[in-house]
This record gives C-alpha cells, structure tokens and sequence, in this order.
C-alpha cells in the first residue's frame, strides 16, 4: 500500500532540513527518510566535530608564540584521546535532536530511499507517493583507484580513532588534507600530503595556495604536488605508499594513509533510472531551479549536487529555494556568484568571488592587490606567521569582485567583503569606512 506525500525528503542533513522548514511552514504533509543519522556530515562528521580538533590547533598555535609576547611557557603535550572524546561528547546530542525536528515535521522513515517510480520512493519495503521528492542524500568520500585503496581511512575514523598517529600520508591535497594536516601537525604527527594536480587546493587563488602551503612546510608538513600514487601496501604493521614524483619511483611509510581526495554526490543506491532521473553517473541533470530536466517531480539540493560547492550554509540554501520553488511554484534561480568559504587551517585561508585568473579569463580588467601584513601593526602585534591578502577590484564599475585571505582572521574579515559584493557596496565606499582601531578590520581599507 502506498502512502500518499506531498513532498518526499531523501535524506536528513542540512539541504533536507532546509527543504523541510520551507514546506513544514506552508503546511506541507513530509514524509523524511534517513539511512543513517539526521544532521548529515557536517555536524556529525564534518565541520562540527571538525572544528572541536582545529580549536585545539589554534590553542597549540598560540602557545608556540607565546615566546613573542614575552611569556615563557613549557613544551605542550595534546592528549588525543581525551580531545577525541571531547569532539564526541559536543556533537553527541546532534542526531537526537535533529531527529526530534525532522519528526515534528512529518513523518520520518529510517532505511536506504530508492526509487520505485517517477514518484515513488520504497524504504524498506514500504512504498511512499508524493508530488514531489527531494535528492538531499549528501556526499561520500571520493574512492580512489590505486591498488591497496582499502588500507586507507578517511576523515570519519580521523574523527573517531582515539590513538594518535606518529606518522600519516594524506593522499589528495584538498581541503580535507590541508586541514587535518594542519590538526596532526601540530600535535607532533608527522605528516605527509601527496597531490596529483600542480597545485594544493587547486580550485583556490594560486597566491593563496603558495602562502597557505609556506606555513604548511613551516610546520614540518611535507608537500608534493604533480604525484602520481602507484599503491598502498602493508609493510610491517605499518603502510607504505608508493608514487612517482619528477620521474623518480618514491615511497614513504606511515601508521595511516588518509583517503583526502574529496567528496563525490551520495546517489548511486537512488536507483535513478526508475525514477526517470537523468545523470552522467556524475551529476544528476537540473535547471536552474534545482529541478530535474528529465522528472519534473524530482528536486535536488546540497552535496547531492555536484555542481556547486560541498558547503554546509550552500546545502541549506539550496534546500530552502527548492522548498519555496515547490510551495510557489518554480521561481526562484540559484545564484552562486558570492560564497564566502574557508579552509581551516591554522591560520585559515577563506575566499570570496572570482580568482585572478578567472577574472582574466573572463576578460575584466581589474585591480589585483596583493598584501603581506606580518610587517604591519596588527600583524607584528600578534606575531602571525602568515598574514596575506589579495584583493581584486573591478575599478570601471567599483566594485569588488574577489577578495582572498590567509590568516589575519581572514575567515572573520572575508564575510565583510562578501557583503559588500553581494549587496552591490562600491570598493570605495569600504574604503572610505570608519572601523574600530587598532582592529584586523580596521586594515581592510588597506587592502585594495
């Protein structure tokens, strides 16, 4: 017997929760199915759980430049254990309550969604109908096709293995990688990351990159970009990688190796040819209002999506747009133009709008201006060890259209750029603010 829904969420994480909210407001009837946990990876594993270890690492940072202020204190000794159990013990409470949402909501239905029919979905041998079903069933780490992949973790056990490593390879150099390097690093891991592309992070500003990968090596990590990884192998209870770097066969050997090449679109157990939804086995097809191309009854948001940043405030945003396209019909376009993002390392590196080369490529002329603020006020005062910006300005129409930080509470003072291009602030207007001083803020009129 089927049970008759207005809107079918597939999936209980931040796109769904969004769909959700909308619909739930409108009266909608919703039946939720959820495999595993609500909340979905960033408050379960990802960027919750994730920032409880990065907060560690900007403690054992600032007690490296203790020295700098005059203050003398002995070496730091991190207890992973205890600081893995202190991550579990914050998000624990998280499925629960989402969970409690998700059922004051509608009705919630606990197993693997796929589709039987243009619009229906069967879970565990019940068969749901609704007018409209929602694809919000996130992503999964990206598999890699080396031989000896399955010795490798990702950043779920990194999350949840209560013993600290002495020595990880973190293959793929994405932000992942970066972060949890930066985490390890400074808890005394040593720490490897092996990329295949020429550059870390390689959708990111390359003179970010270059700054962000200094303070890396600073740190002890070692960098190889242009890889290619040939194997993973046990060797003696431990893990030997081996690659090619500048045409020489290499290996490094390690307690972990750590799957860091990314995330890929949750969608394969959907069974999406029996729901008429078009794919390329990569991406699901959608128009500009998240809609599938093939099923008009078939909505897509959040990191099921391949086509837009994996960013937990870009799946709730997703999620809500599609919640009001369907109460309202479907009006609403995404706009990606301005999404500011961060890669926590210690320091961050956060970004808004275009790359200069993007901008090239696109052909505008703009202002690139790049700064180093270790030698200003600000930076001296807090000792930083990187702080540097650049910032692109298209001067015809005055208006910022990329801005790029690394450290200087950059992952503060990004947001500040993002709301003068999204809002349609001119350049000179920021400029010419009055900021508290002596602030990071106060140097942003400095910056371009």
């Amino acid at each position: 017997m089927a049970h008759p829904y207005d809107i079918i969420i597939i999936g209980g994480g931040n796109a769904g929760f969004g769909v959700s909210a909308v619909a739930s407001e409108a009266g909608k009837k919703i039946a939720f199915v959820e495999e595993w946990d609500f909340g979905g990876t960033c408050p379960n594993r990802g960027c919750t759980p994730k920032k409880v270890l990065v907060a560690a690492a900007h403690a054992l940072h600032e007690i490296e430049l203790a020295g700098a202020h005059c203050i003398d204190v002995g070496k730091p000794k991190l207890d992973w254990s205890k600081l893995i159990s202190r991550e579990k013990e914050m998000i624990g409470g998280i499925p629960g309550a989402m969970a409690g949402v998700a059922e004051k909501r509608g009705d919630v239905f606990r197993g693997t969604g796929k589709f039987a029919g243009p619009n229906s979905v069967l879970v565990n041998g019940t068969v749901l109908e609704a007018d409209n079903i929602v694809i919000a069933t996130g992503s999964r780490p990206r598999p890699l096709p080396i031989p000896g992949a399955e010795h490798m973790i990702t950043s779920d056990e990194v999350l949840s293995e209560t013993e600290q490593p002495e020595e990880v390879v973190f293959i793929g150099g994405g932000v992942i990688a970066m972060e949890f390097s930066h985490v390890y690093a400074r808890a005394g891991t040593k720490v490897t990351i092996l990329e295949v592309m020429p550059q870390l992070l390689p959708r990111m500003e390359t003179d970010a990159v270059a700054a962000i990968r200094g303070e890396s090596e600073r740190l002890g990590i070692t960098v190889k970009t242009s890889v290619s990884v040939n194997s993973v192998e046990p060797a003696d209870g431990r893990l030997r990688v081996v690659y090619e770097h500048d045409g020489k066969d290499q290996s490094v050997t390690a307690d972990r190796v750590v799957n860091g090449a990314g995330r890929i679109a949750n969608v394969d157990a959907l069974d999406l040819e029996a729901g008429n939804v078009e794919h390329d086995r990569i991406a699901i097809k959608t128009d500009d209002h998240l809609r599938s191309t093939s099923n008009p009854a078939v909505w897509v948001c959040g990191d099921s999506l391949v086509t837009s940043p994996q960013l937990s405030p870009i799946a709730t945003y997703e999620g809500r747009l599609v919640g009001q396209n369907i109460v309202n019909g479907p009006k609403l376009k995404v706009d990606y133009s301005v999404i500011p993002s961060c890669v926590y390392t210690v320091p961050a590196l956060a970004t808004v709008g275009l790359t200069e080369a993007e901008a090239n490529e696109r052909g505008m002329k703009v202002k690139a201006s790049t700064s180093d603020m270790r030698e200003w006020f600000s930076g001296k005062s807090y000792a930083e060890t990187v702080a540097w910006a650049k910032v692109l300005v298209d001067e015809a129409h005055d208006r910022i259209v990329g801005a790029h930080i690394v450290g200087h509470q950059g992952e503060e003072l990004i947001h500040l750029f993002a709301m003068a291009m999204r809002h349609g602030i001119p350049a000179s207007a920021l400029k010419n603010d009055m900021f508290a001083f002596p602030t990071f803020s106060s140097d942003v009129k400095n910056l371009f």
